[in-house]
């Protein structure tokens, strides 16, 4: 299964690679809307999660880093769109030089291609690390902490 996930998103990533910043911009800005018009069944989701750690007596700061509250979803839309509003670091050339034989030499912002991204039961994190993953035009492997399913099945 993993290795199938993984196939599917190293394709991605010769497409997210290729996106214009007015596209990836666009779509993050998209999504920080998503997110604000879907805070209901967002929370709900969040819920399930919640009362499953309570139940395994999950500590109660962790319950309080798994929980989605309608502010804590409206900083993630937040956030989305500072993201959106960086500028795109993709095809930056940091510096350059042409050598002897006449050949130009340019260090040059490109995307890594896939990210794999490995992070505890913090379902804000999901958004965050995808956001930054695709504003810089790579595609991204997310694997939450089992206590955050469902809130990650919802954000995805």
């Amino acid at each position: 299964m993993i290795e199938e996930l993984g196939a599917k998103v190293k394709a991605a990533s010769k497409e997210v690679a290729q996106l214009s910043a007015t596209d990836k911009n666009s779509f993050l800005c998209q999504l920080a809307e998503s997110l604000i018009q879907n805070t209901e069944r967002i929370i709900q989701e969040n819920d399930r999660d919640v009362a499953k750690a309570k139940e395994h007596g999950i500590s109660e700061i962790m319950v309080d880093r798994l929980r989605l509250t309608a502010q804590r979803i409206a900083d993630m839309a937040v956030g989305l769109r500072q993201v959106a509003d960086l500028p795109d670091p993709i095809g930056q050339v940091l510096q350059g030089f042409t050598n002897l034989d006449g050949l130009k030499i340019l260090q040059k912002r490109v995307p890594l291609g896939t990210v794999g991204m490995i992070f505890e039961s913090r379902p804000n994190v999901t958004i965050d690390a995808f956001s930054l993953c695709f504003k810089t035009g790579n595609s991204v492997l997310l694997r939450g902490g089992s206590d955050a399913l469902f809130s990650n099945i919802v954000l995805v």
